[in-house]
């Protein structure tokens, strides 16, 4: 299997990586110290098309695939992790179920405004009391008439809070199967539906510039025609909605992995210690060296899950393994560039001491570490 680029994918590469360096780099870390949600670069990156990178043209996406946004992702991330999961989470986790699953009117009502980066939606499926156990869903909706009645929370749910946000997307237990298990279906809830409230957003480690909200739900009525997919599908739905996340968290912890890479290079030439670069000295070269290791093996490892998403070939196994290895890299990665740079590294006017912060919600994210290694094992057969 031949993993170079095409020349395209080196443009959309290149093209990410100039934006990202010129245009977010200068002044994402006061966004991040403000915790504040970055409006004008979510608006330039609207302009460039990049939330439609994967989405038909019909709907004014750019006609892509799934491995442009994985490269996009990884661009960013190498520079910012807030950034790259505003898009992730946009297109993942908010436009691509609506794609996916949705009937023409709701694709034609949402999607032109979702892929223009006009609009955001979130995917609402993390509750306060259930985080890996999403079969735990006690978030009910009841249709009454021509109307589903919504009551419960959710937790944790990515752009749901922003002046952009137009939607979420929840799972909600609609009814019992016939063997007795929950019947969950997903429903799309637009911003401003009375009953539907955005909490405060969260103090977070990391990841903050941005926005992540607890949305609650009380006798919150939405149209019967606001069920995405079928009803009793929801569980169905949101896992395939995670296999194909976990490919891009893979990507974009790959592009934290490597940005730790890009800055540790950059320091170890530039300090000096007992008058020599540090650079010079053989564990600074083999600590850096490993860590150019892991982001290289877990680049192959998202290329590999990508490429089969792409080609419509079962990928859940590698999308878990990719995200396992990925996001246990960039914490790793993390943590040593922390210490190439020493006392500044755990400063936050250095980039690696924004990437220490940001590095570990990937283990935990979109399926924890625990949470693939179960995945993993059940493929097998065990």
């Amino acid at each position: 299997m031949d993993f170079r680029l095409t020349e395209e994918q080196r443009a959309l590469r290149d093209s990410v990586r100039e934006f990202a360096l010129e245009q977010v780099a200068p002044v994402i870390g006061e966004y991040y110290e403000r915790h504040a949600f970055p409006y004008e670069i979510v608006r330039q990156m609207g302009k460039m098309g990049l939330f439609g990178l994967p989405l038909p043209e019909e709907y004014g996406g750019m006609g892509g695939d799934y491995f442009a946004l994985c490269l996009a992702l990884e661009e960013l991330a190498r520079v910012d992790s807030s950034v790259a999961i505003t898009l992730e989470a946009a297109i993942s986790l908010g436009a691509m179920p609506i794609y996916r699953f949705g009937t023409p009117e709701q694709r034609e009502t949402w999607l032109p405004r979702l892929t223009a980066g006009e609009a955001l939606a979130g995917f609402g499926l993390t509750e306060p009391g259930f985080g890996s156990d999403a079969g735990g869903t006690a978030t009910r909706a009841v249709l009454d008439g021509d109307e589903w009645v919504v009551n419960g929370s959710k937790a944790f749910i990515t752009n749901s809070g922003t002046d952009l946000t137009a939607l979420v997307t929840v799972t909600a237990v609609t009814g019992v199967n016939p063997d007795g298990s929950k019947e969950i279906s997903a429903i799309i809830v637009p911003s401003g539906t009375p009953g539907f409230t955005v909490q405060p957003g969260y103090s977070k480690v990391g990841w903050c510039a941005s926005d992540t909200h607890e949305l609650t739900f009380d006798d919150c009525r939405v149209p019967a025609a606001n069920l995405l997919g079928e009803r009793g599908r929801g569980f169905a739905q949101f896992l395939r909605t995670l296999d194909e996340g976990r490919v891009a968290i893979a990507a974009l912890s790959v592009g934290l992995a490597q940005g730790c890479v890009d800055e540790s290079v950059k320091y170890a030439g530039q300090r000096r210690a007992f008058g020599r670069p540090i650079g010079d000295f053989q564990a600074i070269q083999f600590k850096i060296a490993d860590m150019e290791t892991r982001a290289y093996t877990a680049r192959l490892a998202y290329y590999d899950a990508a490429a089969r998403l792409v080609a419509g070939e079962p990928f859940k196994r590698q999308a878990a393994i990719a995200k396992l290895y990925a996001s246990e890299a960039a914490v790793t990665n993390a943590r040593e560039a922390a210490q190439v740079h020493g006392g500044y590294g755990f400063m936050n006017e250095f980039p690696v001491g924004r990437f220490y912060r940001d590095a570990k919600i990937l283990e935990i994210g979109e399926g924890t570490s625990e949470i693939q290694r179960m995945i993993i094992s059940r493929d097998l057969g065990l």
